[in-house]
């Protein structure tokens, strides 16, 4: 059976990222508890009861939900009585009313009051008036309570439509549908039916059905209006209204083809046959204009809401081992309704399906109220070399994002000064920057900012103190351009009286001891590496299995201009190589950890100044020195071709990323390690990433690959942890530090 679950979990994925906030209305049964365990990495949910109440009916029906789920779903959740909030209350009355004047019908105010003070009501003004994106209930509720109201009140045309999708067991007949999906829709949301409404319906289930299945699976979506008589029988729809019907369906179909090119890929037949539309004579005998019909359809369309629910139920109870669940189309994707009898499974396909519808809509913007989730406005900012790189979130949503080149004029002025000389330039650039972004200063709550070279500090996100401005302008522990992000930071903070922190700077290093100390007394291993985005990376693997960095054992190789591969068990990055100073595999511009006594015999050969070993280490080594260049696009050309030079280096790097993978088991005492996420931009580059595979696959452990850096909504989402209460700010110096003791 063709898991359709699996495929629209990683369509969500591939996605923006967002995570609309859904409101359940049905917040104290077992299912809906057990199915938002499942749903949190893809939604915010929000719970119209108390927190309390939720856990205690989780502790009593839900023993077989794994623990780490269970506290992950509640962590990301949000918990609200609708009694104890009189001011939204009002102000769902007041636009309840409003509805009803709409259609001629009073109101009173108090009946408005008690109507939305009624949790599926509630949930469902929540939506109408932007506070939350989508809700869902149904599995509970009567018709009445929410069914009739979410229509009456979310739809956006004349029309909608309940949209039913199967996945079929292999114990289905095959090739009656292809890949044994299919999609039925019928018009049972529409008081009235005209040939108008039902050419709507049929579109949108043909749309509902592009959107959820890979274009990879079935590149066409082949529909069919059915119809019970060609004879001209009074049962059941006129044969004549199927006709004009079929006649309005180009129509409406056309406007959708023009907003998104992937629809164009929908055909459709009307006037067919039952008995032929649910059989494989449809793949065989069925024609357009005289040609063959290539396939069989994977959408039905009923003319009534009694074959509808007749074909819905029957598939049902004859394949109970499918995966099924509805769509509603004709609300904007911002409602689920569920079935009384549907089951955990069901009810996350029917959320995660309306996800995914929302999340391809290119005009999608979650709501931005704070109503339920807070989502400070927060500036991002991360110093390079050449170049300065700014972001703006809302929440998850990006705003604006632009990277900053500064030329060698613009930098000239600053030769053989410290980095902290370029403060007021770049400043400069980022404030022209957002003014032609359209992005107000005003509007901002917070800025995260790349930290610099700063002492040895454990992961986190820190207040930018004095003590940390005074050491980065002295470049006490080195200079490099980065110490500019909490210098910039600051002087925003101060102009616009926001706080400013810097968040995981490539500096953090909770190395133990025994991964500190060194054969010579007088050196000890001190680590700076790609933590921001290892970081990043390692909570983005957490959320997207459903639980807690400080739960898992991890390894994280970063693979970019500079390599470093680090040790992440439950919570402490224990192990990690000095990426800057080129300790660990060799990279596209880093000579790597090299054989000590060749080393120091070049050293005072005499071929090299200090300083020109320096730059082979750091700038001039790698790729760099072995093949001319450092441009893994090229590099990779150049293997595929089959250069024998570059075959024997290509390989020889990934041997030595693996080398230092599989080094790092023994820091987790002897507990499993969960996953090896493989991420920086050089990881894009396959042929090095199958080799790495490869030379690791003896350890069983499952590879994630996440390709490029995300640096700049690490930044943002570390200070919207701290400032959302999700996690505690850090000083700077740490107390550890200011007693004297090891970091």
């Amino acid at each position: 059976m063709y898991d359709i679950g699996k495929a629209i979990d990683q369509q969500i994925v591939e996605q923006s990222g967002l995570r609309p906030t859904v409101i359940f209305t049905e917040p104290t049964d077992p299912r809906t508890i057990e199915a938002v365990c499942r749903l949190a990495r893809f939604i915010r949910p929000v719970f119209l009861a108390p927190e309390a109440s939720v856990r205690a009916i989780a502790a009593a029906q839900l023993q077989h939900v794994d623990q780490d789920a269970l506290d992950f779903a509640i962590s990301e959740s949000a918990f609200m009585v609708p009694s104890e909030h009189p001011q939204l209350l009002e102000e769902f009355a007041r636009e309840y009313q409003e509805c009803f004047q709409d259609d001629q019908v009073l109101v009173s105010p108090e009946e408005a009051r008690e109507r939305v003070a009624q949790q599926g009501v509630f949930g469902i003004m929540a939506v109408r008036l932007g506070h939350a994106d989508m809700v869902v209930g149904g599995a509970v509720h009567s018709p009445k309570e929410y069914y009739r109201p979410m229509v009456r009140l979310l739809k956006r045309s004349g029309f909608c439509t309940e949209v039913g999708v199967f996945a079929l067991p292999d114990s289905h007949p095959a090739g009656v549908f292809p890949h044994n999906l299919v999609v039925f829709g019928d018009v049972g949301a529409n008081a009235t039916m005209s040939p108008s409404i039902l050419a709507n319906v049929a579109v949108g289930t043909c749309v509902v059905a592009r959107d959820i299945i890979p274009e990879s699976l079935q590149p066409i979506i082949r529909g069919v209006l059915v119809s019970y008589s060609h004879n001209g029988s009074d049962e059941g729809p006129s044969p004549e209204l199927v006709r004009e019907t079929s006649a309005f369906i180009p129509k409406f179909l056309q406007p959708r083809i023009e907003r998104n090119g992937r629809y164009a890929k929908i055909q459709f037949r009307g006037e067919v046959k039952a008995s032929v539309a649910l059989s494989a004579r449809s793949a065989r005998f069925y024609r357009e204009d005289g040609a063959q019909w290539e396939g069989s359809p994977n959408v039905i369309v009923c003319p009534n809401m009694e074959m509808g629910n007749m074909l819905y139920h029957l598939y049902a109870t004859s394949y109970p081992d499918s995966q099924y669940f509805t769509v509603m189309f004709g609300l904007g994707n911002r409602a689920v309704s569920l079935a009384r009898d549907g089951n955990v499974d069901s009810l996350c396909l029917a959320v995660k399906a309306t996800v995914l519808r929302l999340l391809r809509f290119p005009e999608y913007v979650p709501s931005h109220r704070n109503t339920f989730f807070k989502r400070p406005t927060i500036l991002a900012i991360n110093p390079g070399s050449i170049s300065t790189k700014i972001s703006v979130y809302r929440g998850e949503e990006l705003l604006f994002n632009e990277e900053l080149l500064h030329s060698v004029e613009d930098l000239r002025p600053f030769e053989g000064l410290p980095a902290s000389a370029q403060l007021e330039m770049r400043t400069k650039c980022i404030v022209d920057a957002l003014k032609r972004g359209s992005i107000a200063l005003e509007s901002l709550d917070a800025l995260a900012c790349r930290g610099g070279l700063l002492r040895p500090i454990p992961h986190g996100t820190y207040a930018i103190t004095p003590t940390m401005l005074e050491e980065l302008k002295e470049a006490k522990w080195g200079d490099h351009p980065c110490n500019l992000g909490a210098m910039i930071g600051q002087a925003f903070s101060q102009k616009l009286h926001i706080p400013a922190y810097v968040v995981d700077p490539g500096v953090v290093d909770e190395l133990p001891m025994r991964a500190r100390l060194t054969g010579l007394k007088e050196i000890r291993r001190r680590c700076i590496s790609h933590a921001l985005n290892a970081y990043a990376q390692t909570r983005r693997y957490a959320t997207e299995q459903g639980t807690f960095y400080d739960r898992l054992n991890l390894i994280v190789a970063h693979i970019g201009g500079g390599i470093s591969i680090g040790a992440h068990k439950r919570g402490h990055y224990i192990d990690v190589n000095n990426a800057l100073d080129g300790e660990g595999p060799f990279s596209p511009e880093r000579s790597g950890s090299l054989p000590v006594g060749q080393l120091i015999d070049l050293c005072f050969s005499g071929k090299y100044t200090r300083e020109e070993l320096r730059r082979l280490n750091r700038g001039k080594g790698g790729m760099l020195s072995l093949l001319g260049t450092a441009d893994m696009r090229e590099i990779e050309r150049r293997y595929l071709e089959g250069e024998q030079e570059v075959v024997d280096a290509l390989e020889a790097m990934a041997y030595a990323i693996a080398k230092g993978i599989t080094a790092l088991w023994p820091a987790f005492d002897g507990e499993e390690v969960e996953a090896v996420i493989l991420t920086g931009g050089a990881s894009r580059c396959q042929p090095l990433i199958n080799k790495i595979k490869k030379y690791i696959s003896a350890t069983k452990v499952k590879v994630v690959l996440y390709p490029g850096e995300w640096e700049m909504p690490a930044l943002a989402n570390g200070v919207a942890r701290v400032l959302n209460g999700k996690e505690k700010l850090k000083d700077y110096p740490p107390q550890e530090d200011k007693k004297g003791g090891e970091v």
